[in-house]
């Protein structure tokens, strides 16, 4: 029995191993699938498009570089409008311009009116010093008779006036004008004293009262300034003493003449 059966282990071994290796190659699979423990889910990782080298398609960085770009232009443009369009820092300035222009616009005005003979005599003969209190302050004095009624004397009054302002202005060159109308009875005297003839008779007085000269009739402007700028500066004569031009003869004035001593025109 013991040779029986060794001899069939003997021929049985063989063919049982073999059908046991191969058992075991077509099972393990399944068994190594079966056995494998699980570590968890995987994990996908991110997914990302590079386009190579030579790709038609835009980088993108190229629109940023452009956004860029009109961002500048368009601060550019800004600033150059800025530039020429300059604004007014608040509204105080803006008054302030405002003031100004309408003060210029009325000086404007004002000499127009000069330049085209606005002023009258009466507008001189109202701004006028007295003549008593012209003989009386220490300061030199321009003396003019004239007449409402005398031509020249109306055409005079813008130059007379100019002058006029220009020295009453300045306190340090102030001089007195004084305006006699000859129509008034009341400087008769004055009339004698100076030996009035033919208006405008301009009298030029120191500040002590002694005439220096006198100017009759239409003559230049300038003849008329020279003498006041001689008087404010102190001088003991003036340029033109004794000049005559066409006057208006003071005769007339018998025709025109009123009692009214409380005038001093």
């Amino acid at each position: 029995m013991a040779l029986v059966a060794s001899r069939c282990t003997g021929l049985l071994l063989p063919d049982l191993c073999a059908s046991l290796a191969g058992l075991r190659r077509r099972s393990t699979p399944a068994s190594s699938l079966s056995l494998r423990p699980r570590r968890g889910r995987r994990r996908l990782g991110s997914l990302s498009c590079v386009a190579p080298p030579d790709s038609a398609e835009p980088q993108t960085d190229e629109p940023a570089a452009k956004d860029d770009s009109t961002e500048d232009k368009a601060e550019a443009s800004s600033a150059s409008q800025d530039a020429g369009n300059p604004t007014f820092p608040n509204k105080d300035l803006s008054r302030r311009i405002a003031l100004v222009s309408t003060i210029g616009a009325v000086g404007l005005f004002a000499y127009q009116r000069l330049d085209f003979g606005g002023v009258s005599l009466k507008d001189l003969a109202a701004n006028a010093t007295p003549y008593e209190e012209a003989l009386s302050n220490g300061k030199p004095t321009v003396v003019e008779f004239y007449a409402d009624w005398c031509e020249v004397c109306r055409e005079l009054a813008p130059d007379v006036y100019k002058v006029e302002q220009q020295y009453n202005l300045l306190p340090r060159d102030r001089v007195n004008f004084v305006m006699l109308n000859v129509d008034n009875t009341k400087w008769e005297q004055e009339l004698d004293e100076f030996g009035v003839e033919g208006i405008p008779h301009f009298a030029f007085l120191d500040k002590e009262g002694n005439e220096e000269g006198n100017v009759v009739g239409r003559l230049p402007k300038q003849y008329f300034l020279d003498n006041v700028v001689a008087l404010a500066s102190g001088e003991p004569t003036v340029p033109h003493a004794r000049v005559v031009g066409q006057f208006s003869s003071a005769e007339s004035r018998k025709v025109h003449q009123v009692a009214d001593p409380r005038s001093h025109g």
